[in-house]
């Protein structure tokens, strides 16, 4: 299917993200806001952008406790100063959870298209290895110090007035047929397309490196290191080892070797639309047809990704079979796995979305093709997602559509269809093009 192209077509012109690093990794001692400030700041040296040319700030953030201020911390606003930007600047802290750096694209789209803005700099931050340990219910009753109970908030991670999401997750999976064994075969197929893709130097597009410094505790400099690959990357994993992990906080089939870790990076992108990217002497990286974020019940995480790509092929006009790359958000392996079960469901896609949404409410959505099942698999995460790259959770959105965009340009041009999971089934999608 050919695009014609309008002047007033979204556009991103700039995606730039900080290498993930691991829990407890590389980045393990860099400030929230200094993380995301990193990201932006890469994102406008691109392409040598003013940062006085930016008008709003749409940031991603899912944390504050994990800031120096953690009540009302102000994250995006904070972390734009710190990039250079200026501080007349509108700024929005976002939080959709994993949904966040893309939905970002969708609402700072809007003030474009609005006529409030012309340039938007979105994405998202996260660092979990910066999350402190909490001590509630101590502020109006008096305690011993021996009372004193520590709570670590991301373990098990989740809501607490609802199952563990990789429970949740695990139950959906076997609902929809998709069994331990695949997912299994899922992380190890990540973690080689990951590799393959680093090799060639893929990442190079997307990925800007970072030097650390080490400092000994008089501030002098101790070593200087540079990180250009995600650290979550396990190069020498197998089924054999994945197969022996025991299932997470009480999952039927989700493991430490078929889910992300818990990430720190950022991830940043600049869009506007196509006529000021002309006039700037830009040129579009990629461009928007369409962008979802919906809402389902809240134990079916992973067909939420389906459910937004569903929305954005029927707002622009597409098909499944138009879609030359499929990026789906490895929550956990069987978020994916799940979503392309449902896209590779004909009375699923050609349903009016609201039948769908009331009937995956009570029951899965099976009959799925399964010829067209495998199709769909072949076209996912070619480049490896979150169980190699990692999940920083809400910078991820972002990751994901830098990761398509590049591979489209890789690879000729055409729509790729991004989407994501977030916590108590949201979920965001995308199409785009790249010519």
């Amino acid at each position: 299917m050919n695009f014609n192209k309008s002047k007033d077509d979204l556009v991103c012109v700039s995606a730039v993200r900080t290498p993930f690093g691991r829990f407890g990794g590389s980045l393990k001692d860099i400030d929230i806001y200094e993380l995301g400030a990193i990201a932006m700041q890469n994102c406008m040296q691109r392409i040598k952008l003013d940062p006085n040319a930016i008008d709003e700030v749409w940031w991603g953030n899912g944390d504050t406790s994990n800031t120096k201020d953690p009540y009302t911390p102000v994250v995006a606003r904070q972390t734009l100063i710190k990039a250079g930007i200026s501080p007349e600047t509108p700024s929005v802290t976002y939080d959709q959870a994993c949904i966040s750096a893309m939905t970002t694209v969708k609402y700072g789209g809007r003030s474009i298209q609005l006529g409030e803005a012309d340039v938007i700099l979105t994405g998202g931050s996260t660092s979990f290895s910066t999350v402190p340990f909490l001590l509630r219910d101590i502020r109006w009753e008096g305690r011993r110090h021996s009372d004193f109970t520590v709570e670590d908030p991301i373990i098990p991670l989740g809501y607490k007035d609802f199952a563990p999401v990789a429970v949740d997750s695990g139950d959906v999976a076997i609902e929809y047929g998709v069994s331990r064994e695949e997912q299994d075969e899922t992380a190890i197929v990540s973690h080689a397309n990951y590799g393959n893709a680093w090799q060639r130097r893929f990442f190079k597009h997307e990925m800007e490196p970072l030097e650390l410094i080490k400092k000994d505790h008089r501030g002098n400099e101790v070593s200087r290191t540079k990180l250009d690959i995600d650290e979550q990357y396990r190069p020498k994993v197998n089924l054999e080892g994945l197969a022996k992990l025991k299932p997470i906080f009480g999952s039927k089939t989700c493991t430490a070797g078929n889910a992300p870790g818990m990430n720190d990076g950022a991830a940043a992108q600049i869009i506007m639309k196509r006529e000021t990217a002309d006039k700037m002497g830009l040129e579009p990286l990629y461009t928007i047809l369409s962008t979802a974020s919906i809402a389902l019940q809240p134990r079916i995480m992973p067909v939420s990704p389906a459910f937004a790509t569903k929305k954005c092929l029927d707002q622009a006009g597409l098909t499944i079979d138009d879609i030359k790359f499929l990026e789906i958000n490895e929550a956990f392996a069987c978020v994916p796995l799940v979503s392309c079960k449902l896209l590779s469901n004909d009375r699923f896609l050609q349903s009016d979305y609201q039948e769908m949404v009331k009937e995956a409410s009570g029951k899965p959505i099976l009959d799925n093709d399964d010829a067209k099942y495998r199709e769909l698999k072949g076209k996912l995460n070619v480049n490896g997602s979150a169980i190699a790259t990692g999940h920083a959770n809400t910078a991820s959105g972002a990751r994901i559509m830098m990761t398509a965009a590049y591979n489209l340009k890789e690879n000729g041009g055409g729509f790729a269809a991004c989407s994501i999971c977030g916590g108590l089934t949201q979920g965001a999608g995308a199409i785009i093009w790249v010519d």
